[in-house]
């Protein structure tokens, strides 16, 4: 089965995960969005019961697969039927809820597998890789854990399933609800299903209170909800970045080699991501990505920022091609790092600073702008008026060519304007 871009969305802004249609986890970085993609085979094809780089269910002489989300939640449900008459409910979800006064978001997944229907016989299959998909993971295991051994991290499967089955990829007969909970290489006291429960509950109850929250239009509800949900999921909420993507090296188009490594925050979307954000009445997500950018502008020397910096406001982003991923669907190369950081795009300026400007006229934030972010910002402007008529990399941030978009000039006035 060709790979696939009909994927659910899994995370806790913390960790993602990508699944596809069948249920099988085809992408998701540890221990944060732009680290080791544990599993990739959305990067490289595999048959059944082959290759690695994934974590499936599996479910013998399966006919049918459904995938949707809980309303109001990010919590996946994939249903899985066998010409049996045989069938399954996997339901995936990253927890994420409030616990003695802070938001609790682990690196963890947890899959639960419940029997539906019928005499379903399934096989999991886990199968994580390390440094962008090169090496296979050292195993080990006890009783109820599985441990996946990576030189800079370690992965652990617990269980309430046979961890022979697992480590044999043996099938067996559902008859009572399955647990898998992958996370850090911590014991886990608490009964493994009993606790995945009540993450699950918490979780549930979370993000619909989040949502609750939500200003949104009566028409299209549905759509922009998970639109909202799904932006949420794209934040990194101990740094307050929203990264552009999930993933690296997606075709912009097929075969032409416009791969690139999306995993990061683009200062051009700033002011279309605070201006979303405001319209759904986020404040708090939106408070702390202002928060990001501040740190991130004020920080540049001279007032010279860059189009793209880091999660943690990292600003060289080294790219390198990855030739152990052939790519998706063999379209490579696939790409780590993003060259655009060191690229001159004028048009940051304005974006930049439009952004900024909300933390000095919204009254609903808890720190307002003052003279000393001015002050700190200043030098942008003065930045932008020097080279708001020199050629750039443009919005489509070409390699090879600078020349003088209007676009970019454009937004160095909107800085200076704003600035004003």
């Amino acid at each position: 089965m060709k790979n696939s871009l009909e994927l659910g969305l899994i995370g806790n802004c913390r960790i993602g995960a990508l699944i596809d249609g069948r249920g099988e986890i085809v992408w998701s970085c540890l221990p944060r969005f732009d680290g080791d993609p544990v599993f990739c085979s959305l990067l490289h094809e595999h048959a059944d019961g082959e290759s690695a780089g994934y974590c499936a269910i599996e479910l013998l002489d399966q006919v049918e697969a459904r995938q949707s989300y809980l309303p109001n939640t990010a919590v996946l449900i994939t249903c899985l039927t066998d010409r049996h008459g045989g069938s399954i409910e996997v339901t995936d979800f990253a927890p994420r809820f409030h616990q003695y006064g802070r938001t609790f978001m682990p690196m963890m997944m947890i899959r639960q597998i419940r029997r539906v229907s019928g005499n379903p016989r399934i096989c999991l299959r886990v199968r994580p890789l390390c440094d962008y998909g090169s090496q296979n993971c050292t195993i080990t295991h006890g009783s109820h854990h599985i441990r996946y051994v990576a030189p800079s991290w370690i992965l652990r499967l617990t269980t309430d399933v046979s961890v022979t089955a697992v480590l044999q990829e043996l099938p067996f007969f559902l008859e009572t609800t399955a647990t898998l909970i992958l996370g850090p290489d911590e014991t886990i006291p608490d009964a493994i299903g009993e606790l995945s429960r009540r993450f699950l509950d918490e979780t549930i109850d979370s993000w619909r209170d989040w949502v609750r929250d939500l200003s949104i239009p009566f028409e299209w509800q549905e759509e922009v909800i998970r639109a909202a949900i799904t932006l949420k999921l794209n934040t990194f909420q101990d740094t307050g970045a929203i990264i552009a993507a999930m993933t690296t090296s997606i075709p912009e188009a097929p075969g032409s080699g416009r791969n690139w490594d999306y995993r990061y925050c683009w200062l051009r979307d700033s002011y279309f991501v605070v201006n979303a954000l405001n319209r759904l009445s986020t404040t708090n997500t939106m408070e702390r990505y202002l928060s990001y950018l501040i740190n991130v502008v004020a920080g540049a020397p001279d007032g010279r920022v860059q189009p793209v910096y880091g999660i943690d406001g990292k600003s060289r982003l080294d790219e390198c091609e990855i030739s152990s991923l052939p790519g998706y669907r063999g379209m490579g190369p696939v790409r780590v790092g993003n060259q655009a950081c060191e690229q001159i795009q004028h048009d940051v300026y304005g974006s930049a600073i439009l952004a900024v400007a909300h933390i000095f006229f919204d009254r609903r934030f808890a720190h307002r702008g003052g003279e000393s972010l001015l002050k700190r910002l200043e030098p942008l402007g003065e930045a932008a008026i020097a080279v708001h008529d020199q050629p750039d990399s443009g919005p489509w941030e070409t390699r090879n060519t600078l020349r003088v978009h209007t676009f970019s000039s454009i937004m160095c006035w909107a800085a200076c304007d704003r600035l004003a």
